[in-house]
């Protein structure tokens, strides 16, 4: 019975994650495909180098749906046999996993902080305030997103075991982290490089130019 719940959880939790956001309105807001532009990462930050804050809201909002679905449908399917918080995690793996690996998009997604940001804070909140709180606080002085990402990813799983959640869980999401930093390889380098783009938020109030997302 165990394993068939995971199953379901599995597969309904990774369709979640493959419908991609960032994809599906580059597509109908702006007929463009946001993978070809920018670092051709289909995920928030560069939706919001590309094409500003127009559109960011729907954006955000179909990945903040699909990832709330995701978890609460994991942590009711194993609920039923009293392993709710396994199955949240579970649940957020697979998503993350669909999210990076799209199978409605030839496989080519973003890199997951996102929805696993929003599994950790459905899973247990205090732990996800503490990695929401080291993303802000590392973007805040450093402004680089993707170190923000990798920091506060990195820290969940010994968060988790901080406050005494089940080893199983921090395990889980410490694949979950494997494959954030493994697409983050890039940006790691350039990190080390010193070569990494910074965040922008001067243009919070406008768009990208023109050229910028292509004619």
């Amino acid at each position: 019975m165990i394993f068939l719940l995971l199953l379901v959880t599995a597969i309904i939790a990774y369709l979640c994650g493959a419908v991609n956001g960032s994809i599906i309105t580059s597509r109908f807001l702006f007929r463009k495909d946001i993978r070809n532009y920018g670092s051709k990462n289909a995920g928030l930050t560069n939706f919001f180098r590309v094409f500003g804050v127009k559109g960011l809201a729907v954006m955000l909002a179909i990945d903040v749906l699909k990832s709330v679905a995701a978890v609460l449908i994991g942590g009711w399917l194993l609920g039923l046999k009293d392993q709710a918080l396994i199955g949240k995690v579970f649940a957020g793996f697979c998503l993350v996993l669909g999210h990076i690996f799209p199978v409605f998009y030839n496989f080519r997604g973003g890199k997951g902080v996102l929805c696993a940001g929003i599994m950790i804070l459905l899973a247990d909140w205090r732990v996800g305030l503490c990695c929401w709180a080291i993303f802000i606080v590392v973007v805040a002085f450093s402004r680089y997103v993707s170190l923000g990402s990798v920091c506060a990813v990195a820290a969940a799983p010994l968060i988790l075991l901080i406050f005494g959640d089940p080893k199983i869980c921090a395990l889980v999401v410490l694949f979950t982290v494997f494959f954030i930093i493994f697409r983050h390889t890039e940006n790691i380098i350039r990190l080390c490089k010193g070569k990494e783009r910074k965040l922008d938020l001067s243009k919070l109030h406008k768009s990208k130019k023109t050229e910028e997302i292509g004619s």
